[in-house]
């Protein structure tokens, strides 16, 4: 697809590739996209209308919730409600699955999603973003349950992507085939193809990690920060440059326009919830959008999607990036 090309037109020549599709998964991406742009809008707005600040209220993780969590949320989930082509939708912020009307015409998809990721963000007017994940429903079930959104390891994705609120509002989005960018013009409320085949450099000289939890790292992922402190004098040959900004999107989109390496990864503090990001909602759909570009993405000692999930906020260790990077962090906890 040439730059400019609009993100309906190139699902739409997806879709003529496939003789045999049925065109659901593109009237599910058309709705996916239309609850980012309304979430755009809202984020841009902020306090204009009166939307920043904390709800009061926490969410299944005992996370303090902002109004946009919750805003967010609605419009994500009524859209994707409105249109026929998912059986069933779970959120980071809804304790259990959605199950549609019992009068509403059920589809073939399952779709998670993180509605405003880094909202923790928001009132410092920092991007965020939502993150999603596509899955096939089961076939002849009426009221697909947690079971059946736990069923597949992240493998089994139909598609992954984001969308980041910043500066412009892009849209990152894989099926599988590779990994492309739309950017959102405002003007006439379309994204357009501004990033096609996108792929991470395998090196990198910058990493991502939030340095306060420190004294609570397990040796490999010490090891290879101090490593990466004492630069070009230690054994890496090399000085790194340190990033965090407490926004998974954000750290992900900066890793896929120029490389890096992420890591919130499992240490004492954690370790008896399992991690700190939820494998459904951010995890699985980030991993196979960093594979997909030419990344890898790791819990430490195992691929994230090769992880077969036992429940709906299941929480990973997490550390994605620059293919030859990570590998290292891979090696040291191989060691």
């Amino acid at each position: 697809m040439q730059i400019g090309t609009s993100l309906t037109h190139c699902l739409i020549k997806k879709q003529q590739a496939h003789p045999d599709a049925s065109g659901e998964f593109t009237l599910l991406m058309n709705d996916i996209v239309s609850a980012c742009k309304v979430i755009s809008s809202y984020v841009n707005k902020g306090n204009l209308i009166g939307i920043l600040g904390s709800a009061e209220t926490e969410n299944i993780q005992g996370e303090t919730q902002k109004k946009l969590d919750i805003i967010s949320n609605d419009v994500f989930t009524d859209t994707l409600m409105q249109g026929t082509q998912v059986a069933a939708l779970a959120s980071e912020e809804m304790d259990e699955v959605y199950h549609l009307p019992a009068n509403a015409k059920r589809g073939k998809y399952l779709c998670v999603y993180d509605p405003l990721d880094g909202s923790s963000n928001i009132d410092v007017n920092v991007t965020v973003g939502t993150i999603f994940s596509v899955l096939r429903a089961p076939e002849g079930v009426e009221n697909p349950s947690e079971q059946d959104f736990l069923q597949p390891p992240g493998t089994e994705q139909v598609a992954a992507g984001y969308c980041i609120y910043g500066p412009s509002t892009i849209m990152v989005l894989t099926t599988g085939e590779g990994v492309n960018g739309f950017t959102l013009d405002m003007d006439i409320g379309e994204f357009k193809l501004t990033h096609p085949n996108i792929t991470i450099p395998e090196d990198t000289k910058e990493f991502a990690i939030n340095m306060s939890n420190q004294r609570f790292w397990d040796a490999p992922v010490k090891r290879y920060i101090d490593e990466c402190l004492i630069g070009k004098e230690g054994p890496r040959g090399k000085d790194f440059n340190m990033r965090w900004v407490a926004s998974m999107v954000a750290e992900v989109h900066r890793i896929l326009t120029r490389g890096g390496v992420f890591l919130y990864p499992i240490d004492s503090k954690i370790r008896a919830q399992g991690g700190k990001l939820r494998l459904m909602y951010e995890a699985n759909p980030m991993a196979m959008i960093i594979e997909q570009a030419g990344g890898m993405a790791i819990t430490g000692p195992e691929r994230i999607l090769d992880i077969k999930p036992h429940k709906l906020h299941q929480r990973v260790p997490v550390i994605l990036g620059s293919k030859n990077e990570v590998q290292v962090l891979s090696d040291y906890h191989k060691a």
